[in-house]
């Protein structure tokens, strides 16, 4: 599931490219995933953009707003008559639109923003400006990474607050740490690879670390986010960014996804387990 570093990518992208547009028209594909009134969003403009977490706002000119989860799959893709020239990922988007586009907006000035899920499980909301903030999604969000610098306007994510939450649980570290009430926006890429940084299993309970760990994995989880972010996301499964382009953290990751790979710290094999239902990559001899 796309995490902080590509939610980022696609927010950066859609405040260059979609601030300033009029909504003209909405075509709606697939209905499960729209939620409102397209009346209440036609005819009105891109204000702003906006991240919490894993989602997007996309404020409108009429106090109403778009919320976005974009979930496992869902991509967003913006074309004009200059960026449809574009190379795009041919394995992830080919052309748009296609046979997972569910939501179309038309724009002014013969732009679109297409809205793509494979397996259509995000969604798409149309919520008052001043009541968005209110969605479970958004309001239950723990406090985030960069906060601060990004300007989402969470709690940031500090050094003394992620020791108050590690310290005072009994929860085993990784799911602990992808737990988005307790932690916005780290999920199973980044967790992985923040915790074979920091050499801690990712099996041992939160309360079992020292206060050296406890630093050393808050250090780590700004590391791999802060290459995500310069990297412009990691590209699995369908992530692009809003041109439709691969990110390429994937490139650079240190454990995930590297199953039966050699360790590159002390030569091992790397593992793969199940945690809380997701795959956990480590490594048994750095990671004890």
């Amino acid at each position: 599931m796309p995490e902080l570093p590509e939610v980022e990518t696609l927010r950066l992208g859609l405040k260059k490219y979609l601030v300033g547009h009029k909504i003209e028209d909405v075509e709606i594909l697939h209905p499960k995933i729209f939620f409102g009134d397209k009346k209440d969003i036609v005819g009105a403009a891109v204000k702003g953009i906006r991240r919490v977490g894993k989602g997007l706002i996309i404020d409108l000119s009429n106090e109403f707003s778009l919320a976005i989860h974009i979930k496992l799959t869902g991509q967003l893709i913006y074309q004009d008559n200059k960026t449809v020239k574009n190379p795009v990922s041919k394995l992830k988007v080919g052309s748009v639109p296609n046979k997972f586009t569910h939501i179309i907006f038309r724009l002014n000035g013969d732009s679109k923003l297409f809205y793509n899920d494979q397996r259509r499980f995000g969604w798409i909301k149309v919520v008052k400006t001043n009541e968005v903030m209110n969605l479970p999604f958004f309001k239950e969000m723990g406090p985030e990474p960069f906060a601060e610098e990004l300007g989402s306007g969470q709690v940031d994510l500090t050094l003394d607050k992620f020791e108050e939450i590690i310290s005072n649980s009994k929860t085993v570290i990784k799911p602990l740490v992808m737990d988005q009430k307790k932690i916005g926006g780290i999920g199973n890429i980044y967790a992985n690879d923040a915790l074979f940084k920091a050499k801690i299993d990712p099996r041992r309970k939160a309360n079992s670390l020292s206060e050296a760990e406890i630093r050393k994995l808050y250090d780590s989880v700004l590391f791999v986010l802060k290459k995500g972010l310069d990297s412009g996301g990691a590209s699995e499964l369908t992530f692009v960014n809003i041109l439709g382009q691969d990110g390429g953290y994937q490139n650079h990751t240190l454990v995930y996804g590297k199953r039966g790979k050699t360790c590159p710290n002390c030569g091992s094999k790397i593992k793969v387990i199940k945690l809380a239902g997701r795959g956990t990559f480590f490594c048994e001899i750095c990671q004890k």
